[in-house]
């Protein structure tokens, strides 16, 4: 027969849009409006429904950036539309299509109950009953993010976006649900959607086609309600025939990824929680059968606080199975960069909310969108009493395909956690044709396994899934040609694919993104709030605890709240970097409020325990001696001894000689701390990523001006409108040099990255992460190794080769390069930078303009475990205090590999100590812990502080391993 599909496809596309999609809405009848636009920032909804309301329309402009609009939706359903299903369409004037992205609403019964979002691709709302009352608050958020990405936008921070109207009411109807119409449109969209992935020799692809055609001889294009049901007759066949034997089987939970703050601020993420619980929520009610995923404890809390009908319906539907709490973290966390502590404690967090709100213990980790994570993260999902991980953003890598799709991921410690990464490549799929058969096309693993994971529904602006998701779901559960889909809870999925596949392959080591690498260094100013607060909150632990040992009140309430603060700002759009101005704007501001809590936290402690004389005494968490004195500077040379630091006369450090070993640390013409500057233009993403090619442009920032101090030198370089100080200082008997660098940053799509040349060959570079390190190689043998030009360290990284190395330690920095050349000469030198600042225009355009301080030291000789030592100093240093009780150190191991992370009460308020320690040296270790506290007994539990096991003071690790011991007083 002839080949007529082109044909016939068309014809099916015109219909569709043209005659059935728009024949869903029979008779409508208009409705009343009037509006109240709130002054500020938005109101709870009671206030709205005292507020005065004006006269409005269709047509009429609203929502200047970042206002809120309530209006009162009013009108009678005509008497000819009884026994006929009806419901209110609206229009807030969308000019994107993607929900969670621009203007939306959540729309309130006349009691201020909420019922349901207004959205792009969620427009209705249920009437029953006779006559209309609905309040919708309206929200004029802008596009940011729009059809032409990555533009420049005042539009992201409501002191600059303006007061001009956004948005233009374009319907506001009541209108007559024609469900068999609705019905046909969704039979026609699955069935397409469908063929369009089957191949052209497949027989079903010809036999869908020409029942969708008979269907359109089967409808009155001028009567489509009256005929629908003929022409959904045509495709019952079709639809009807079931999957084959060896499909895929896809596992589809609902899901609506919220970005806790992204191109909007916390503020509206409250909001957008509530639209998009009450939207699943009120889909529940009418399909027993969806389940819905939400992680992220943060906003379940939210809802708590802000939204309490919201929340009791979540409560009322985690109940019944149906809404089901995932994650077991405080927040979808950044995994690069938060501490070891606070990983843990946002694993703390978020399980003990969900177990003390709703008892149900969350066992996968669910991470689908964060830029790469820890090697660490195994280790402490086991820790948290979790079992399973998740992930998806490994599939945006650029060069190099992930192998795996379900897989054994084994941390720095060698624990394993059964991980899956969807096939689907996405997080907010509407269970298309398209994604369906990607799903089955991309898994990894048919040879051994048969199922993967689909989370369904809109997201990164919230919305979730749809009933028409829904009735997808139906139609797609047994369709030949398609893989099986069953909507499910995860945790049925995860039990079944690990059942089914119990030895999966192992993948060892970091899951590195090879994307968004600048996310390491976006923001100075956002992640050195993180690091600081970080040990801001391990000193107020600290010394609460002895305080409370000492018969003083332990701030519970104060810490927890800071705790959740700090964790909320690890969100993986904060953290990182990737949010708009008006988000780290506050950030800082929450960062500046936070420190200074903690340090009259820390000082009300120490007060307590110093005593009433005058001798200088050191209160230190890290139980050393107080800082010696910097030594001077002699015609400009450092020298204490142990080091001589070599610096000209415009300020280049251009010797380091260690004098212990009568080795020079720099190579040849190389210069230590030297600020090099590069242009940033990166292809896409511009917060977001650096790409390779930034390196082709360098320039060197030699200093101008250099000037001795007492304690050290001081060099000057301007470049542009920027200026950089650097005072550079040697300490007595220390083998360190400090950099303490200020910088006026005035450039625009610039990198600033400080260089470290070293005359040494080094194999692998040594990265500090949580609770341990992690080996890079060096060299650039595969793509893989090529992929890691910027990696990511915390408080250190390390170099070396057999018998000398050089750590790098900071403050503040988290964007690290390590490379390696071959001189002239034959030597090898190996360069270590930092990348201090940025200044992308998108989705801020001032990102990173003001002043910036960061610390950082040269460690000259160093192994492994002085560049430890170096990390925790710099970033905590001991405070001066003037008392007459020298306080003992609450907890000492008598191994230097067996460090102290965490002495805190713990969290029941029984008054036991809880202390977190873990090996740092990569290596087994035994320790013998003692106390400054007396105590009955220990035991050692999992992070949420329950019991595992029996313990005593003598512990034997293994490399990297973390445990938490409970002394019981």
């Amino acid at each position: 027969m002839h080949d007529e599909r082109a044909l016939l496809e068309e014809r099916l596309n015109r219909t569709l849009k043209e005659r059935i999609r728009p024949a869903v809405y029979g008779e409508t009848a208009p409705l009343e409006l009037a509006v109240w636009t709130v002054p500020d920032e938005p109101v709870p909804v009671a206030e709205a429904l005292r507020a005065t309301y004006e006269p409005a329309a269709v047509g009429d402009d609203w929502g200047a950036p970042w206002s809120t609009s309530w209006f009162r939706l009013t009108g009678s359903v005509p008497e000819s539309w009884q026994g006929k299903q009806v419901e209110v369409v609206l229009d807030l004037g969308f000019t994107h299509p993607g929900p969670g992205f621009q203007s939306e609403g959540l729309a309130y019964t006349a009691e201020g109950l909420p019922i349901k979002g207004i959205e792009p691709r969620n427009t209705y709302l249920p009437v029953d009953g006779r006559e209309v009352l609905f309040y919708l608050e309206a929200a004029g958020n802008p596009t940011i993010l729009d059809f032409h990405p990555f533009l420049p936008t005042p539009l992201g921070d409501k002191e600059t976006a303006g007061t001009e109207p956004l948005y233009k009411i374009l319907k506001a109807e009541l209108a007559v649900f024609r469900p068999q119409v609705w019905h046909l449109m969704l039979d026609i969209e699955v069935l397409q959607s469908l063929m369009r992935e089957l191949p052209d020799h497949d027989p079903r692809r010809h036999k869908v086609l020409h029942a969708l055609d008979r269907a359109m001889d089967a409808l009155d294009l001028n009567e489509v309600a009256a005929t629908a049901e003929l022409a959904r007759a045509e495709l019952a066949g079709v639809l009807s025939l079931p999957a084959n034997a060896s499909a895929h089987k896809v596992s589809a939970i609902g899901h609506a990824h919220i970005d806790s703050a992204w191109l909007w601020p916390l503020r509206e993420t409250v909001r957008k929680c509530a639209r998009t619980f009450s939207n699943v929520t009120k889909l529940m009610d009418e399909y027993p059968d969806f389940y819905f995923a939400c992680s992220q404890a943060q906003q379940y809390a939210w809802m708590k606080e802000h939204h309490p009908h919201v929340w009791d319906r979540v409560r009322e539907k985690v109940r019944s199975g149906q809404f089901v709490p995932v994650g077991g973290m405080w927040v979808e966390s950044d995994t690069n960069m938060p501490g070891g502590e606070a990983m843990a404690r946002q694993l703390v967090h978020g399980k003990r909310f969900f177990l003390d709100n709703f008892g149900v213990e969350t066992e996968e980790v669910w991470l689908p969108d964060s830029f790469g994570y820890s090697a660490a993260l195994p280790q402490l999902i086991k820790l948290s009493g979790s079992r399973w991980f998740l992930t998806q953003k490994l599939s945006w890598n650029q060069i190099n395909k992930f192998p795996h799709h379900t897989f054994w991921w084994e941390g720095i410690d060698g624990t394993r956690i059964f991980t899956h990464f969807p096939p689907v490549d996405t997080y907010n799929s509407s269970l298309s044709g398209e994604e369906l058969a990607r799903a089955s096309r991309q898994f990894a693993e048919h040879a051994k396994a048969s199922r993967s994971l689909v989370p369904f529904g809109y997201g990164d602006g919230g919305g979730g899934p749809t009933r028409e998701m829904m009735e997808t779901a139906h139609r797609v559960a047994d369709l030949e040609g398609s893989p099986t889909v069953r909507v499910e809870p995860p945790r049925e999925f995860f039990q079944a694919a690990q059942d089914e596949y119990p030895d999966a392959p192992v993948w060892a080591g970091e899951l590195y993104l090879e994307k968004h690498r600048a996310t390491y260094t976006t923001q100075a100013k956002t992640k050195q709030g993180n690091r600081r607060s970080e040990h801001l909150l391990r000193e107020a632990e600290h010394w609460s605890t002895a305080a409370a040992l000492a018969g003083h009140e332990y701030p519970y309430e104060d810490l927890d709240r800071l705790w959740k603060t700090v964790l909320l700002h690890q969100f993986h759009d904060i953290l990182p970097g990737s949010s708009i101005a008006w988000v780290h704007r506050e950030a800082e501001a929450t960062y500046a409020r936070v420190a200074s809590e903690l340090k009259a936290l820390t000082a009300q402690a120490i007060d307590a325990l110093k005593g009433d004389g005058d001798d200088q005494l050191t209160f230190d968490v890290l139980g050393g001696d107080a800082p010696r004195p910097f030594v001077a500077p002699v015609d400009g040379v450092l020298d204490n001894g142990r080091l001589r630091v070599t610096i000209d006369a415009d300020g280049i450090v251009l010797s380091v000689l260690d004098l212990e070993e009568d080795r020079e640390v720099l190579p040849p013409h190389g210069f230590a701390g030297m600020p090099q500057l590069h242009r940033d233009n990166p292809n896409q993403w511009d917060a977001w990523d650096i790409d390779p090619f930034y390196r082709n442009w360098k320039a060197d920032l030699i200093p101008s001006e250099r000037v001795d101090a007492q304690d050290g030198v001081v060099v000057r370089a301007k470049f542009g409108n920027s200026v950089l100080t650097q005072t550079i200082r040697l300490r007595e008997g220390a083998k360190q040099v400090d950099f303490d660098t200020e910088v006026d940053w005035q450039e625009r799509e610039k990198l600033l990255k400080i260089a470290f040349p070293l005359d040494l060959r080094a194999e692998v570079s040594t990265a500090e992460t949580q609770f341990g390190h992690l080996h890079r190689p060096v060299h650039t043998n595969t793509s893989w190794e090529a992929a890691k030009f910027e990696i990511c360290a915390h408080r250190y990284l390390h170099v070396g080769e057999p018998g000398y190395g050089v750590a790098v330690v900071n403050d503040s920095t988290y964007g690290h390069e390590v490379t390696r050349t071959t001189r002239d000469d034959g030597g090898t030198t190996t360069t270590v930078r930092l990348s201090l600042l940025r200044a992308p225009r998108f989705p801020d355009p001032e990102t990173d303009q003001g002043e910036h301080r960061f610390r950082y030291a040269l460690v000259v000789g160093a192994g492994i475990p002085e560049a430890i030592d170096a990390g925790y100093r710099i970033n905590l240093p001991p405070q001066a205090v003037r008392g007459s009780n020298a306080p003992e150190p609450l907890v000492r191991t008598d191994n230097p590999a067996v460090r102290v992370e965490a002495v805190k009460l713990a969290d029941d308020r029984s008054g036991d100590v809880v202390v977190r320690l873990y090996e740092a040296h990569g290596g087994r270790a035994r320790a013998s812990i003692s106390t400054s506290f007396a105590y009955q007994a220990i035991q050692e539990t999992d992070l949420l502080e329950r019991p595992l096991a029996g313990a005593s003071a003598e512990v034997v690790l293994r490399p990297f391993q973390v445990i938490t011991l409970r002394f019981t007083r």
